[in-house]
């Protein structure tokens, strides 16, 4: 079972802020689970009970659909190098949109990515820490680039069409929260 803590200590923060990559999950009220891996520069622990992290344009926009049926998160570290260690944190979340009047409290926090779909925010209620013995060990080589290559090939006027056809429906048919085009 692990240990479980209500917030994230000073140790878990420097855990995570050493970690590459990280997974989400969350899910619909029906349809399919969706766990997603994430890297680059982009999640910030805000406080003991809040992060925060960039949802990139991507193929699908999954969790942003399932934030609106339900708000229930999770986001799960592992360590690749180092001690064994699997980090949860559990909570609720809400998508921000550029128009949300949270946006600019925490986009600064971030380097200047284009291609920005929402900043996930999540309140964390349970923290747990497992043992990891059996996650492998990886050397880490480097973020990949071509996220970034292919949307600096793009106009924000091409951006936001392809955000518009490719991630205003779930897999599961459900509207987003970016308007179809």
């Amino acid at each position: 079972m692990g240990k479980r803590f209500e917030f994230i200590s000073e140790k878990y923060k420097a855990f995570i802020s050493e970690q590459k990559i990280f997974f989400t999950g969350t899910a619909a009220a029906d349809g399919r689970v969706n766990v997603s891996p994430k890297g680059m520069d982009s999640l910030r622990v805000i406080d003991d009970n809040t992060v925060i992290w960039l949802n990139l344009t991507g193929s699908g926009n999954e969790t942003a659909t399932h934030l609106l049926e339900n708000d229930r998160m999770t986001l799960m570290f592992c360590a690749f190098e180092g001690p064994p260690n699997i980090l949860r944190l559990y909570g609720h979340a809400k998508a921000l949109r550029p128009d949300h009047d949270e946006w600019s409290n925490y986009i600064d926090l971030f380097p200047k990515y284009r291609g920005v779909r929402q900043l996930m925010l999540m309140k964390v209620d349970l923290v747990q820490k497992s043992c990891g013995y059996a996650v492998p060990e990886y050397e880490y080589k480097g973020d990949r680039q071509v996220l970034t290559q292919w949307t600096d090939k793009k106009t924000d006027a091409e951006l936001d069409d392809y955000q518009k056809g490719k991630n205003s429906l779930s897999i599961d048919g459900k509207a987003t929260d970016i308007p179809p085009g």
